[in-house]
């Protein structure tokens, strides 16, 4: 099961039908998704290929004493109802085909009328992605105005939605994973809240973890290539039988690489007879470079101590 299905099974299982209020506004949010259409002028078409969508829908309209056939065409589960007998619901406008909902009335609703609404809406026609790939969650709606009403409402929770149109569907959408987790929560999915949490959770600490497995590889990827450099410097400089001419302390760096090429330039410098720091021993080892890289060595002064 997808994550996105397990989101509406939980939604649909929700036991507040014995509360006529959030029914009829659970009911309002699917008739302004973009799955309900108005056909022939009479009846309100709503199709689904979700069972839980279609399960729920019936149990909202039952419970509201509203007739309704359901069909099943190919893979979608079709619901008609005759429009008249939605007509009690006043502030629902049917205009071109589309159910529009008077603005007034729903935002005057309280919050948990407000929360069933919203809730309607994602059944209806709503979809969230699999966290474990992408955060992204998305309400379709059948016109503009239904989008502006459930963002307007959102807001007012400070859930921030993004709005898309496109081919005639408007949809508010989110994918950043925190207002996704408290929207979740404000529709009442809060077992699909916790999974959400928890993969989030894991996914930022192997992101973390990754992050810093890379950090640590390019760091001694770094080192290693410096390393590499400073032995070809010091074995060129003894194929050239210039080593010798080194100061004692830029021989015992010399040597000292040589004898340990995977050690950091901290260690080295504790192994001297005289311990220094990682910046000297980094100027010791740079001088080596520079001198090997001389075209003519033999008149070179020795390179001052530190």
């Amino acid at each position: 099961m997808s994550f996105s299905s397990e989101v509406k099974k939980e939604l649909s299982e929700i036991a507040n039908l014995a509360n006529k209020k959030l029914v009829k506004q659970e009911l309002i949010g699917y008739l302004i998704s973009c799955n309900s259409s108005l056909i022939a002028k009479k009846k309100i078409r709503y199709a689904t290929e979700s069972e839980y969508n279609i399960n729920r829908f019936s149990k909202l309209l039952t419970n509201l004493q509203i007739d309704h056939e359901i069909e099943i065409e190919g893979a979608s589960f079709v619901i008609t109802i005759n429009k008249k007998q939605i007509d009690f619901i006043q502030f629902i406008k049917l205009e071109e085909n589309k159910i529009k909902i008077g603005v007034e009335e729903q935002t005057e609703k309280s919050e948990e009328e407000h929360k069933a609404f919203i809730r309607g809406t994602f059944l209806g026609g709503g979809s969230i992605n699999n966290p474990e790939n992408t955060y992204h969650l998305e309400i379709v709606y059948s016109s503009k105005d239904n989008a502006n009403l459930a963002k307007t409402i959102l807001s007012k929770y400070q859930i921030i939605t993004k709005e898309l149109e496109r081919k005639n569907k408007y949809s508010l959408y989110e994918k950043e994973a925190e207002q996704i987790s408290n929207l979740l929560a404000f529709m009442g999915a809060n077992r699909s809240v916790l999974n959400f949490e928890e993969i989030r959770v894991q996914k930022e600490m192997r992101g973390k973890v990754n992050r810093l497995v890379n950090c640590e590889t390019a760091n001694l990827t770094k080192t290693i290539n410096a390393s590499i450099e400073q032995i070809e410097a010091i074995k060129k400089l003894q194929e050239t039988n210039q080593f010798s001419q080194l100061d004692d302390n830029l021989k015992e760096i010399a040597l000292l690489r040589l004898e340990n090429p995977d050690m950091s330039l901290v260690e080295l410098g504790k192994k001297l007879n005289q311990p220094i720091g990682k910046s000297g021993v980094n100027y010791r080892l740079k001088k080596i470079i520079e001198l090997s890289n001389l075209s003519n060595l033999p008149n070179w002064g020795r390179p001052e101590k530190r």
